[in-house]
């Protein structure tokens, strides 16, 4: 490598892409072409750089494996910036075999915390924080600690875990300030910013409030009966029951808990639970076979008894709590990805969804024609866009896959 090639090489390390451009904006080998590329995506020229970095790539021919998974790895990096979910995610590992052989152990993990933030982005936390574990992020440089420390408050974060979260991001903060990276540093502070958003609502006996997550932690280890509609589940003490596979009979739970210590009425269950207002006696026996149901379900949690005017949940605690989204409706799991201001695909919506194109593109229809998100480009380059939602954090609205934690 030549001293114009390291001088770009050591600005780009810097988080400088205008001054590694300045040395070789004009050059057109391989390895001026890979840190082109980088210095596009720093500058979050996307497009351009995916092209530069699969140029490189070719240039550089099958011998330079190192540097062909290095431009692998970045163009990887790009799809993961430009919501390319879909991109072909073995030629990462691939590339991340190739450090192994070589011996390059910086590189291969940074391959390996891009395979962690792709599987946390699906929402497939139990994969990331399994894969995390092992990693060794002791002797890796700064950047790369920093990188690291970051998914894992993510991780931690998603889990409602307080705790862990505030110690990852310490060490993510300090490695950041090490490294000298001020786009790193920024990063760090912003992630920060979140824990003091408010991240849940609490309903109690008619009353709402929001809750930052350290709250929401501490709402969680009461001993009280929780009714988490964030994760669709009740919990009291070490008992929980799980109901994000149920939507009636956890709609119906719902209606009881922010009913309680009063009745829910029928009419509240029948449209809750089933959409209608007017219910005919096929609804009611509907009923009646759910909440026997549900009964069943809660039976180490609480009970189900009619009332003169409905039904009332008696719980075999003191209190009853429900845990609420921030924000909820059929498109709040659709604005939480979305809030990270980066333009997404239909496609990649409905991967990290777990949902159908068709479905997704009904509510972004929804949300375009209420002003909450917007395109850019046309056909199958479309994107959509939505500005970073405010005032709020919407970790708990993420998507999570029913079973996993």
């Amino acid at each position: 490598m030549d001293s114009i090639v390291t001088l770009a090489a050591k600005a780009l390390k810097a988080g400088d892409p205008l001054r590694a451009l300045k040395w070789i904006a004009l050059r057109d080998d391989a390895p001026a072409l890979a840190l082109r590329g980088i210095a596009m995506a720093q500058l979050g020229e996307l497009a351009k750089a995916k092209a530069l970095l699969r140029r490189a790539a070719r240039s550089f021919g099958p011998r330079a494996r190192a540097e062909r998974a290095r431009c692998v790895t970045a163009e990887a990096e790009v799809a993961f910036a430009s919501r390319e979910l879909g991109w072909p995610r073995r030629a990462l590992e691939e590339a991340r075999r190739t450090f192994d052989v070589l011996g390059d152990h910086d590189n291969g993990l940074h391959a390996a915390l891009l395979q962690i933030r792709w599987l946390l982005l699906l929402g497939r936390m139990t994969e990331a924080g399994n894969a995390l574990d092992k990693l060794d992020l002791r002797a890796a440089p700064s950047m790369l600690t920093a990188r690291g420390e970051l998914v894992a408050f993510e991780i931690a974060l998603r889990r409602g875990h307080t705790a862990p979260a505030r110690a990852a991001l310490a060490r993510a903060q300090a490695a950041a300030v090490r490294s000298g990276i001020g786009p790193l540093c920024a990063e760090v502070e912003r992630a920060e910013r979140t824990l003091a958003l408010p991240a849940a609502r609490l309903i109690a006996r008619g009353e709402e409030r929001p809750l930052v997550l350290s709250e929401v932690e501490k709402v969680l280890a009461s001993e009280h009966l929780i009714v988490d509609a964030c994760r669709r589940a009740a919990r009291l003490e070490r008992h929980e029951v799980r109901l994000a596979r149920r939507p009636v009979l956890f709609a119906l739970l719902r209606s009881l808990a922010e009913a309680w210590p009063g009745e829910a009425t029928r009419g509240i269950l029948f449209e809750r639970a089933f959409g209608v207002r007017r219910a005919n006696e096929s609804h009611r026996a509907r009923l009646r076979v759910e909440l026997g149901r549900l009964r069943r379900e809660l039976r180490l949690l609480a009970d189900v008894r009619a009332t003169p005017g409905g039904f009332a949940l008696l719980p075999r605690s003191s209190e009853v709590l429900v845990l609420a989204p921030p924000i909820e409706g059929p498109d709040a799991a659709v604005l939480a990805l979305m809030a990270d201001g980066e333009a997404w695909s239909t496609s990649a919506l409905a991967l990290a969804l777990g949902s159908s194109q068709r479905t997704v593109q009904r509510a972004l229809g929804a949300l375009e024609t209420s002003g909450k998100v917007r395109t850019l480009g046309r056909g199958r380059g479309r994107r959509w866009l939505c500005a970073p939602i405010g005032g709020f954090a919407t970790t708990l609205l993420l998507p999570t896959p029913p079973g996993m934690s």
